[in-house]
């Protein structure tokens, strides 16, 4: 049994090149990180790698983060700059016993010493959307609205599971900032003997939750991935409204050594792929209903309007 699941429609053609490895009994690890790469460097996703928005500086800093599910090994970068592959310098960090999570300029300084591809993560499409959001009133930093952090669960024949993830993080975000992505337990955690978990959102209401740990943990205890995550995703958006008067975006996605999946979410509008021997990489939607969440493929004209309205030409304000 092998298979894949990810957040966001971003993830398909990254899901399609993870397919071929996975059904010729490759590894999870490489599975994963090539299905990452692909979404990193598409110009066009807008908060993910290469086109990634910048933060207020103007400067783009990407987090990432990979987990190897059988020796609990994790490798992590937050707020990296000029370099192509965020993803791939995370896995090699995941090699090392200490030092393995590299924030900023020491991540570079890593990066460039193991010769990672250094390259300008800010495309003119980036600076347009930076320029015209300048024009605005911005009183709240949000979640940048259609899409935002890629986070993968992978598992493989030999039962090995993997978990990544990658993001530019918020739009506008503050110099340095780092959300849930590269954080263990909260923007992704995996246990081969268990199953794994990833998270997208608010990062700073996804970390209050550590949510994908603790979605491990409710799998572990012999819940489904679905009840996992709807039980994960709903007592912490009721625990944040009674605290704190609100919860920000909750979606997260996850698959146990099974091969078995589950998905949940707190807004309108979230979306993911999964890939398995016996179905090719399928786009869903997802909705919530009361304390659940039910899914359907995403109809081709959705998947048509959705790469039109991310490439349509853009224009400076």
């Amino acid at each position: 049994m092998w298979g894949i699941i990810a957040t966001w429609r971003m993830a398909k053609e990254g899901l399609e090149l993870a397919e071929e490895i996975l059904k010729n009994q490759g590894d999870a690890g490489d599975a994963i990180e090539k299905a990452i790469q692909a979404v990193e460097d598409f110009p066009y996703y807008k908060s993910v790698g290469y086109g990634g928005l910048p933060n207020e500086d103007m400067e783009v800093e990407l987090d990432a983060a990979y987990m190897n599910g059988n020796t609990l090994s994790v490798g992590a970068v937050g707020a990296i700059r000029d370099f192509a592959n965020p993803i791939s310098i995370a896995r090699r960090l995941s090699h090392e016993k200490v030092n393995c999570i590299l924030v900023s300029e020491g991540a570079e300084k890593f990066a460039h010493k193991e010769g990672f591809e250094r390259k300008n993560m800010l495309t003119e499409r980036a600076k347009i959307h930076y320029h015209n959001r300048m024009k605005e009133t911005v009183q709240e930093l949000k979640p940048y609205i259609g899409h935002d952090t890629v986070g993968m669960v992978c598992l493989d024949e030999t039962g090995k599971m993997t978990a990544a993830t990658s993001t530019s993080g918020l739009f506008m975000k503050k110099k340095g900032r780092i959300g849930d992505s590269p954080v263990i337990g909260s923007g992704f955690y995996v246990d081969s003997q268990i199953g794994g978990a990833s998270a997208t959102g608010l990062g700073e209401d996804l970390m209050k939750g550590c949510i994908s740990y603790t979605i491990v943990q409710l799998m572990e205890m012999g819940m489904h991935p679905q009840k996992a995550c709807e039980k994960a995703v709903f007592d912490l958006d009721l625990k944040l409204k009674q605290r704190r008067g609100q919860a920000g975006d909750l979606s997260v996605i996850a698959m146990n050594c099974k091969g078995e999946f589950g998905v949940a979410t707190n807004i309108d509008g979230f979306s993911f792929v999964v890939c398995l021997p016996h179905q090719q990489p399928t786009v869903y939607l997802v909705k919530r209903q009361g304390n659940h969440c039910v899914y359907q493929p995403a109809s081709q004209k959705w998947l048509d309007d959705y790469m039109q309205t991310r490439m349509a030409p853009l224009k400076r304000k």
